[in-house]
């Protein structure tokens, strides 16, 4: 059984329309304007994804009916796609979801162009719900992001990293968007505004276990389940927990994060990244923060069904891609 399909059993058939209107609504939105930009936005979206975010605005609601969440689910995953386009343009990656990047295709001027035309959009949307606060959330959010980026660019490279350095970095370029999915979807969806913060811990903490989980099958999954060839970080010397725990343990491993490693080097490291017992020491992390983000949902429970919620908890930490 698919993530949506047990979602469906418990939130209901809403959600497949709610879906359905999404799509309409992303492509709609990155039909504006004419020219190469809108073209390579609307690829971009063509390529799919699992759609989280907006589904998490939509289950965070309490009324789930009405045009304004399908909105903030387009805007957020608007935003998604931006930080995307941009993180291919400052990887150089060449595939993302198994397709070539705008970077592959166009060049870094066009990826660049297309990425803020993403962002341009996702604000469009978001000011037709005319709440003032969802727009500064969002807007919020994307300041976020962006620090996130540059500690990103700080940490490249360096096994020194601290697993507090790297868990802040991910709350800022992950957690943070959960964590606002989960607010637009319960403002704009009746939840009382003194519930916003637990909604904003649990999309905060499912964000986390995402990620953990994300740089997990980095280092132990496949192409056909993660669209990009495994070892990705390592190549690109990112700081994800798993090889900051390697190296700690591995002089070869801290050598290939500090030095890009040759590339038919990589799979004979990440087999010493899993001897080290580092896979697992992060999974256990993820886990932690997968139990966060369900306890936060105890403080909703009276207000909201959280059983969709909380299958997404299990769907991201046992997810295989």
């Amino acid at each position: 059984m698919s993530a949506i399909d047990e979602i469906s059993l418990l939130a209901g058939p809403g959600v497949r329309s709610y879906l359905g209107r999404l799509e309409a609504t992303l492509e709609a939105a990155t039909s504006w304007g004419a020219g190469a930009t809108p073209d390579a936005a609307r690829d971009t979206l063509a390529a799919g994804g699992k759609r989280l975010r907006p589904v998490l605005v939509y289950l965070s609601a309490a009324d789930r009916d009405g045009d304004d969440l399908v909105a903030a689910g387009a805007a957020v995953e608007l935003v998604h796609s931006a930080t995307l386009v941009h993180d291919d343009v400052l990887d150089r990656s060449a595939l993302r979801r198994g397709r070539p990047t705008v970077w592959a295709l166009h060049g870094p001027a066009r990826a660049t162009a297309t990425g803020d035309y993403l962002f341009a959009r996702a604000f469009a949307l978001m000011v037709e719900t005319g709440d003032a606060a969802a727009v500064t959330e969002l807007a919020e959010c994307t300041l976020g992001l962006a620090r996130g980026e540059a500690l990103q660019m700080q940490q490249a490279r360096r096994p020194d990293t601290t697993p507090d350095q790297y868990l802040e970095r991910c709350g800022l370029k992950t957690g943070l968007l959960f964590a606002t999915a989960c607010a637009l979807g319960g403002r704009l969806g009746g939840v009382p505004p003194t519930l916003l913060p637990a909604l904003r811990r649990y999309g905060h903490d499912l964000g986390l276990a995402f990620q953990l989980s994300d740089d997990v099958l980095d280092c132990a999954g496949s192409i056909s389940a993660t669209g990009k060839p495994i070892g990705t970080d390592l190549l690109d010397g990112t700081a994800t927990l798993p090889l900051l725990y390697a190296a700690r343990l591995d002089v070869a491993v801290a050598a290939a994060i500090a030095r890009r490693p040759e590339p038919d080097a990589v799979l004979g490291l990440l087999t010493r990244v899993a001897d080290t017992g580092a896979l697992a020491a992060a999974r256990a992390i993820a886990h932690e923060h997968a139990a966060r983000a369900e306890a936060a949902l105890d403080d909703l429970d009276d207000h909201l069904d959280t059983r969709p919620l909380r299958a997404v908890v299990r769907g991201v930490v046992d997810r295989e891609g």
